[in-house]
C-alpha cells in the first residue's frame, strides 16, 4: 500500500469550492496543487488564499500543474467535458454533483475514465452525514422490516438574486432546475436507502423565479421492492431554508432525518431496541451551510482508493443512477406520463 501524498487540482472556484479546499487541507496525504477559474479575480483569490498556483485556462492548468486528480466544481453542464480532458491527461476525476445533465454525456465521461484507467468519483457527501449513516445501518440490520413509504423533502430558499449572480444558473444547458441541482443529493439518498426505482410520475413548475428550468416540483415513485415514495422540492420557501429531510416508514420502524440538510434525527422509533438507539442524539449536527461536513469524509475515501485500500463510495456508475432518475422526472413532467426505468432512450 502506497503512503505517498496525492495532489489535487481544482477547476471552478465558486461557492462549493471552499468545501473542497477545507476538506483537502484537513487530510494528511492530500494536498491542493492548483486552482482554475475563467474569472480571473476568483482564480487569483482562491490561489492566493490557498497558497497555490492559479490559472484562468483549464488546458494550461492541466499542462503546467503537477496533480494526480482534478476536482471539478464548474457548472454542471461542463462536468463531462472537464472530466474527459482530465482523464485523457491521466488524472483521476472528482466530479461535483450532478456528474452531468444528460445520460449520453455521463456515459462519455465514464467511458473516458475507463479507457484511461483512472478513477471517477462523484461527490455525494450527504451519504456521510452521521444521521444518514445511522439510518442506513438500521436499514442494513433489517430494523424497518418491509419499507412502505419514503419521502424526500427539500424546502429551500433561492431568491432571484441567487440566479442572477451567474448567467448559467437555472438554464437547461448548464444547470437544470431544483431537481437537478438542489435536490440532487436527495434523489441519490432515496435510491441509496430504499433501492432501485421502477417508475415515476412527476409535475414541475416555474412559479416565481425568472429561469428556464423549474423552481418547484413533486414526483411520485414506485420502487421495485413495492414501496412508494415522494420527492418534493421547492426553492421558494420564505424567508430562508426550512427543511431538507428523508422520512422512511416501515412495518417495524419510522425515522425522519431532517434539519435543513439531513443533518438532524427528528424522529427515531423501532419495535425493538438496538444499541444504535443510544447514538441518536450524537448523530445530529448543525453545519453552517447545507453542504454539511461530508466533503472531508468523502476525500478520505478518495485517498484510501488512490492508495489501493478501498473502493469509491460513489463512482461514475453510482452517480449515473441519480441522474437517470432526475431525467425520468423531467420526462414525466414534460409528457404527463408515468416513466419506467431504465429509461428507454438516452436523454
Amino acid at each position: 500500500m502506497s503512503e505517498r501524498e496525492f495532489r489535487i487540482a481544482l477547476v471552478g472556484c465558486g461557492r462549493i469550492s471552499r468545501s473542497h479546499f477545507e476538506a483537502i487541507a484537513r487530510i494528511d496525504g492530500l494536498s491542493l496543487s492548483a486552482v482554475c477559474d475563467e474569472m480571473e479575480d476568483r482564480a487569483r483569490e482562491a490561489g492566493e488564499q490557498c497558497g497555490v498556483p492559479w490559472f484562468t485556462s483549464y488546458d494550461e492548468m492541466l499542462k503546467k500543474s503537477e496533480c494526480d486528480a482534478v476536482a471539478i466544481a464548474t457548472p454542471s453542464g461542463l462536468h463531462p467535458a472537464h472530466g474527459i480532458k482530465a482523464a485523457r491527461a491521466g488524472k483521476h476525476v472528482i466530479a461535483e454533483k450532478p456528474m452531468a445533465i444528460s445520460l449520453s454525456s455521463a456515459d462519455a465521461l465514464v467511458q473516458a475514465c475507463d479507457d484511461a484507467g483512472v478513477h471517477l468519483f462523484v461527490v455525494k457527501q450527504n451519504r456521510l452525514n452521521p444521521a444518514v449513516q445511522l439510518l442506513r445501518r438500521a436499514i442494513d440490520r433489517g430494523r424497518f422490516g418491509r419499507i412502505f413509504m419514503a419521502n424526500a423533502t427539500v424546502r429551500w430558499a433561492r431568491p432571484q438574486e441567487y440566479y442572477d449572480q451567474a448567467p448559467w444558473r437555472g438554464t437547461w444547458e448548464f444547470d437544470g432546475g431544483a431537481f437537478m441541482n438542489q435536490a440532487s443529493h436527495y434523489v441519490d439518498l432515496i435510491q441509496w436507502l430504499v433501492g432501485p426505482v421502477e417508475s415515476v410520475m412527476a409535475k414541475t413548475a416555474t412559479l416565481a423565479r425568472r429561469i428556464e428550468a423549474e423552481d418547484s416540483g413533486a414526483a411520485v415513485l414506485k420502487f421495485r421492492n413495492g414501496a412508494l415514495g415522494v420527492i418534493e422540492v421547492t426553492m421558494l420557501t420564505y424567508p430562508r431554508n426550512l427543511e431538507g429531510s428523508i422520512t422512511l416508514i416501515g412495518e417495524t420502524g419510522t425515522v425522519k432525518i431532517g434539519g435543513t440538510a439531513v443533518n438532524k434525527v427528528e424522529h427515531w422509533q423501532f419495535a425493538s431496541y438496538d444499541d444504535d438507539d443510544k447514538l441518536v442524539d450524537a448523530a445530529s449536527t448543525t453545519p453552517p451551510t447545507v453542504y454539511g461536513y461530508g466533503h472531508e469524509g468523502y476525500y478520505r475515501n478518495v485517498l484510501a482508493v488512490l492508495r489501493g485500500a478501498a473502493t469509491p463510495d460513489t463512482d461514475g456508475r453510482s452517480g449515473r443512477k441519480s441522474l437517470e432518475l432526475v431525467l425520468g422526472i423531467y420526462e414525466s413532467a414534460k409528457t404527463g406520463r408515468e416513466v419506467p426505468f431504465p429509461l428507454r432512450a438516452k436523454l
